[in-house]
């Protein structure tokens, strides 16, 4: 199963000392050193975040970073994260003036996927509502040749497979579907086998991680962004999940998405190579 394994290491697996909703998630490396690391691992995609994104751009421009990615053989790209998308109240303007820039970002580089984030804290999900939202938001970011991928989480609205089909398969737009990562499925009391009942086009990103079965913190928040394990150094099975994915049909790239305060204290090369050599050992044992 090895040989057809293409990886894209995700922005908070390579971008050192910073974590989501942080003091600030712009990397303290340089742009061009964090691409030419994942490259030398052999890494085949590179995940971006938007403030990061724009920060590098001030500095060398778009074209720039462009042929970075491409000397580098960087086939795939991905930039996360877009929240409030599908709301009415003030939290939509902002969120829609984000959503030109990073619309903006897909049209100056080339986006495999734009992440999508559910209603976080939210118990409810308003289906036809969201799908609708989907819908319009999938229909821009076609424009660009850009998938947009919503992911489950099991501290928002859209916390099970099923809610998480219901809207995307409303929206029906060939563009649109889910990132499916495996920590918040485990987290999710999601068993990987209902990973079937989603068609395969609806599966549009898969992510890939570890952690402990039991959560080393009682927040669910803290847990995600700190504490999550290299593959093979956590609990869960991760081959059993990459045997469901491809029993689902998935073809596609794979996301690495670490989270750890251990992690991202190393260096470039090595963080690069630790995440690679231990997600590739998982797809040896399928």
């Amino acid at each position: 199963m090895v040989d057809d394994v293409e990886l894209l290491i995700s922005y908070f697996a390579l971008s050192g000392d910073v974590y989501p909703l942080g003091p600030t998630e712009v990397s303290p490396f340089p742009f061009k050193d964090r691409v030419e690391a994942a490259a030398r691992a052999g890494f085949k995609g590179f995940g971006l975040h938007y403030e990061d994104t724009m920060a590098t751009q001030s500095k060398i421009g778009f074209a720039e970073m462009k042929r970075i990615l491409q000397s580098n053989g960087m086939k795939y790209l991905e930039i996360e994260f877009l929240l409030d998308w599908y709301r009415t109240d003030e939290k939509r303007k902002e969120s829609d003036k984000f959503r030109r820039q990073l619309l903006e970002v897909a049209a100056e580089l080339g986006m495999r996927d734009i992440k999508v984030g559910p209603g976080f804290h939210e118990t409810h999900a308003d289906v036809p509502r969201i799908a609708d939202e989907f819908a319009k938001l999938c229909e821009q970011a076609a424009v660009y040749g850009a998938d947009i991928v919503l992911e489950i989480m099991p501290w928002s609205n859209v916390r099970t497979i099923e809610t998480g089909l219901a809207i995307v398969s409303a929206a029906d737009q060939p563009n649109g579907g889910l990132l499916i990562d495996i920590w918040h499925i485990a987290r999710g009391n999601i068993p990987y086998a209902d990973i079937r009942k989603i068609p395969t086009r609806y599966i549009k990103a898969v992510e890939v991680d570890d952690a402990l079965k039991v959560p080393p913190v009682d927040d669910m928040w803290e847990d995600t962004i700190h504490h999550r394990e290299l593959c093979g150094e956590g609990e869960l099975d991760v081959p059993a999940f990459l045997r469901e994915i491809r029993a689902a049909g998935y073809q596609g790239v794979y996301g690495t998405e670490i989270l750890s305060a251990r992690h991202r204290k190393l260096g470039l090369n090595e963080m690069a190579k630790r995440v690679f050599d231990s997600t590739m050992a998982q797809f040896a044992k399928v």
